[in-house]
């Protein structure tokens, strides 16, 4: 259904040091951007962030959140360690959630405020 998503960024190679980091234990790599934008992907940059000049205010009540699949529990557990290494905050240390059976994830809050997540599920270890 949805093709890419975008964050805006105050600064991006501060924000490009943090999802460098983050993303990569998901499987999840910088594929291409420029001097104002990089895309993040597997194969197709779906996940953008782009130099904003008014980047969407933090705001912890707001219900924003962008959620990464992971493939495992592990890569779920690198994330955060590899997140919080790169300038994220705790927002929810790895484990399972009462949303569904076998939902283990990890939240985080990036350098710009916003409300990051992986999750692996379905009986993936």
């Amino acid at each position: 259904m949805i093709d890419h998503l975008s964050f805006g960024v105050a600064d991006l190679a501060r924000a490009r040091r943090f999802y460098d980091a983050a993303l990569a234990p998901l499987g999840y790599r910088y594929l291409r951007g420029s001097e104002t934008t990089a895309g993040y992907g597997d194969d197709d940059a779906a996940f953008w962030i782009v130099v904003a000049e008014r980047p969407v205010p933090s705001d912890p009540a707001s219900g924003l959140h962008v959620c990464f699949r992971a493939p495992s529990r592990a890569a779920v557990d690198a994330f955060y360690r590899a997140a919080l290494a790169a300038g994220g905050r705790d927002n929810g240390a790895p484990g399972e959630r009462e949303y569904e059976p076998d939902y283990y994830a990890a939240f985080v809050i990036d350098p710009d405020g916003y409300r990051i997540e992986a999750y692996c599920g379905g009986g993936q270890t």
